[in-house]
């Protein structure tokens, strides 16, 4: 069987980290950002780990 390709959408979104955890950007930071308090925004600036019930999936994209 052929190894798994990597879906390189997943791959530019996510990093796996040392002990295998995945990061992923925070969402709501594209536009509209004038309304959103700064302390919000400097939030939104860290990543942050993806949660596991979701790790699963986003692992099959990374072909992991």
């Amino acid at each position: 069987m052929p190894k798994m390709k990597t879906k390189r959408s997943a791959a530019k979104r996510f990093k796996v980290t040392g002990t295998g955890k995945i990061t992923r950007r925070r969402a709501f930071k594209s536009h509209l950002l004038t309304k959103k308090h700064p302390k919000r925004k400097r939030r939104l600036r860290q990543g942050t780990v993806m949660s596991p019930a979701d790790q699963p999936r986003i692992r099959k994209l990374l072909g992991l």
